[in-house]
């Protein structure tokens, strides 16, 4: 990048509000706000990101979640008209700053989405495509193998590698698609709704592996499935819609801490609502 990310070492600041301890951040958002031709989307959000956890956001459809995920990696960038105000740093380094380079940003913050979403290549290929466009031609098979060791599938497809992907069940797909996102040595990995297309199985596979990923990974997740945050997820952001003067909806925070605290002692009444299914 120009600026390059070069600063990746320096922690985001704080917020006063919401204290992590001594864990070192990644992201630092810092009432964010979030825009479509003009029309406000998400507004007012701010938490911080602690490396080496899952983040979850949960909260009813519309809310913004998966347009707040977004920001993190700037995925909103591609959508004509999207604008992301307030402050988003990566390790202390405003994300937005002109001089960088959004394909960097994206290299370091993978990206699995609700839809397992194989190229349509081998399995091999898959893996090693991301190595490829950034230029590497050594020792790729080893970068493949590891890929899908870690994503917890080597197992499974080590004498297909040149089959096609599409040839893989639901789970295993989205397992590639983590290992593709691995590939690349990323530093996060973002998944939104990464289960929701899957069955218990596949699931609990998915939910097993990002326990294991986030010793080395930190890992932020969109789910509506709030058995799920409160299963695999160390803080949680509960997010709501509301509706304002000119009759859209706006996603805001309403409460982040702790994914115990949120799921047994919140402090705003709408979040325990929302849990305990009264509304949402």
């Amino acid at each position: 990048m120009a600026t390059t990310l070069v600063n990746v070492s320096e922690p985001a600041a704080r917020t006063a509000t919401e204290p992590l301890g001594d864990a070192e951040l990644v992201f630092g958002l810092s009432d964010v706000a979030v825009r479509y031709s003009g029309v406000l989307a998400v507004a007012g959000v701010s938490f911080d990101v602690p490396a080496r956890h899952i983040t979850a956001l949960i909260g009813p459809s519309g809310c913004g979640k998966s347009t707040l995920l977004r920001c993190l990696n700037r995925m909103n960038d591609l959508i004509p008209g999207a604008a992301v105000e307030g402050k988003v740093t990566y390790h202390g380094l405003d994300l937005y700053n002109p001089s960088v380079d959004a394909v960097e940003v994206r290299r370091r913050i993978g990206m699995v989405f609700q839809k397992p979403n194989p190229f349509p290549k081998s399995i091999f290929d898959n893996v090693a495509y991301g190595p490829r466009i950034m230029g590497r031609k050594k020792d790729l098979d080893d970068t493949v193998n590891h890929a899908l060791e870690r994503a917890a599938l080597w197992d499974e497809v080590k004498g297909k590698l040149k089959q096609s992907a599409f040839a893989l069940s639901g789970g295993q797909q989205q397992r590639l698609c983590i290992a593709r996102a691995l590939a690349v040595q990323p530093d996060v990995i973002l998944m939104d709704e990464p289960c929701s297309a899957l069955d218990p199985i596949a699931t609990s596979r998915i939910e097993d592996l990002m326990a294991d990923l986030k010793r080395e990974y930190t890992i932020v997740i969109v789910t509506h499935n709030m058995q799920q945050a409160a299963r695999v997820s160390d803080h949680t952001a509960f997010m709501t819609a509301e509706v304002d003067d000119a009759g859209h909806r706006v996603g805001r925070l309403v409460e982040f801490d702790a994914t115990h605290q949120i799921f047994t002692n919140p402090s705003d009444p709408r979040t325990e609502g929302y849990i305990t299914g009264r509304f949402g």
